[in-house]
C-alpha cells in the first residue's frame, strides 16, 4: 500500500522573527591597504598569568611546588598561567604569596606589562587618556 502523504517536515516558528531595519546605504568603504590595523588588546588574565608563570620559571620552579605553597590545584594555576582562567584576588593573592611576591606586586608587573604591549601598538600617545592627559594608575573593576 502505497501513501500520499508529503515526506516534508513542517516548521512552526516558536519566536516571531524580528523585523530587520532598513539597510542604510554604505558609505563608501575604506579599501584593506588603508584601514589600521586591528590590534587586539591584551588580556588582565593573559598578563597576571604570564607574569606568574615568568616568575615560577625565573625561581626554577615546578607548578606542583607553587599550587601546592598556594594551596591551589595544580590544574587550575596551570590553567591561570595560560590565561583560561580568570582568577579570584584571593587565588592570584596566594599565588603570587607563594613565588614571594605581593598581589600589589604582582598587579603592578601585570600593569607594566600592560603598558609596554599597549604603547608599542598605539606609539607616541601611549600612557595618555582621551583628553591627553597622562596618566599612572591602574583600575580593575569587577
Amino acid at each position: 500500500m502505497t501513501s500520499h502523504v508529503s515526506n516534508e517536515a513542517r516548521v512552526i516558528a516558536l519566536h516571531p522573527r524580528a523585523q530587520r531595519p532598513p539597510a542604510r546605504p554604505a558609505a563608501s568603504p575604506v579599501p584593506p591597504e588603508r584601514r589600521p590595523p586591528t590590534v587586539r588588546e591584551p588580556l588582565w588574565r593573559d598578563l597576571v598569568g604570564d607574569v606568574l608563570r615568568r616568575e615560577r620559571l625565573q625561581q626554577e620552579r615546578t607548578l606542583k611546588e607553587v599550587a601546592e605553597a598556594a594551596r591551589i590545584s595544580m590544574p587550575y594555576l596551570s590553567e591561570v598561567e595560560r590565561g583560561r582562567k580568570e582568577a579570584s584576588s584571593e587565588v592570584l593573592a596566594a599565588a603570587a604569596g607563594a613565588l614571594g611576591l605581593g598581589l600589589g606586586d604582582l598587579l603592578a608587573r601585570a600593569q607594566g606589562e600592560l603598558v609596554r604591549l599597549t604603547s608599542r601598538h598605539t606609539g607616541a600617545g601611549a600612557g595618555r587618556g582621551p583628553s591627553g592627559a597622562r596618566f599612572d594608575g591602574m583600575c580593575l573593576a569587577a
